[in-house]
């Protein structure tokens, strides 16, 4: 399936599941909260969508819709009734159930782990012409640190704290639709984005603009970690996007398929059995699917959703007490 199919596959993907038997009920219809539409998430929700077409028969009725990010994703937790499917990196979840920033007085607890979603990779872009090499030479140079109010923007400005950067660096508050744009008309030197790779809005932007991506060092990459124990060393190939021609040294961060207390125990049920099933199929579409696997579990930060658990119990899984 083409990248251009996926992302033009729609908004409504209306499809069924004999499971629930019969019409379209309130039980059938579940949305598939994803990112910005430019996003590699935003076609993950689409590939999900299309399975559930392919899968059901005729019973559940899914919805595609974008959204500014993780940080809405989860704050549409306490608003949305019924099933609803959302990703996150699991750090997120930790923020709402504590109450912290992004989360100020707001604390709840009510998203389900259903299965693991691909990690987010953490790209740094610039312009060729910008004369940037390294994260240090970002010093004085004018950056978006990713989309604005974003995880995205929160990790990014993270990391360049952690590297004591952050104070050098002419930091651009705006939404990150506005990078592509900025980069091509040079109003720029680069910006962030944080999306499991090849990210389809850098694809597009580097096949009009010559751009790099930037590696951190060994030493920079280590303390970045530390950040976080649950983000890894991650390596984006050579070739990844059109004039990268050297592999890239970055991050990425864990991210989780969840449901809420509220979703339909069958529809969870289905939505995880059929998730894991296809997943061989769905990586022989996107490649980002190769690197999710079962024992991933255990970094995803919030109780299993009944429906789910009960799937992992039927295979024999053996499931972390964190998740139980």
């Amino acid at each position: 399936m083409q990248l251009r199919k996926l992302l033009t596959a729609g908004v409504a993907a209306v499809a069924g599941l004999s499971l629930l038997a019969g019409a379209a009920s309130a039980d059938s219809r579940i949305t598939l909260k994803s990112a910005k539409s430019t996003s590699s998430y935003y076609v993950m929700m689409v590939q999900l969508a299309e399975m559930l077409k392919d899968a059901s028969g005729g019973d559940i009725l899914p919805t595609v819709e974008e959204s500014q990010g993780s940080v809405q994703n989860v704050k549409e937790l306490r608003v949305r009734p019924g099933n609803f499917f959302f990703t996150t990196p699991p750090s997120l979840l930790a923020a709402a159930r504590e109450g912290r920033k992004p989360f100020e007085g707001e604390s709840f607890d009510t998203a389900r782990t259903l299965f693991v979603m691909p990690f987010v990779t953490i790209h740094f872009v610039v312009r060729e012409d910008s004369g940037i090499s390294s994260l240090a030479d970002l010093a004085g140079k004018q950056f978006i640190a990713g989309g604005k109010g974003s995880f995205c923007e929160r990790r990014t400005k993270a990391i360049l704290d952690a590297l004591q950067l952050t104070d050098k660096i002419d930091l651009v508050d705006v939404e990150l639709d506005a990078a592509g744009p900025a980069m091509r008309n040079a109003k720029i030197d680069g910006y962030s984005t944080c999306s499991s790779h090849p990210t389809p809005g850098l694809v597009e932007l580097a096949t009009t603009t010559p751009v790099e991506l930037l590696s951190l060092t060994e030493t920079e990459r280590q303390t970045v970690i530390e950040l976080d124990p649950l983000s890894g060393p991650l390596t984006i190939d050579a070739g990844t996007y059109k004039g990268q021609d050297d592999a890239v040294s970055t991050v990425g961060v864990p991210v989780g398929g969840y449901g809420t207390v509220g979703m339909d125990e069958e529809v969870a049920y289905f939505l995880t059995k059929t998730f894991w099933e296809w997943k061989d199929r769905l990586a022989g579409e996107n490649p980002w699917w190769n690197g999710v696997t079962v024992d991933l579990l255990d970094q995803m930060g919030a109780p299993l959703h009944p429906g789910a658990r009960r799937y992992y119990e039927e295979q024999g899984i053996e499931l972390p007490d964190a998740l139980l």
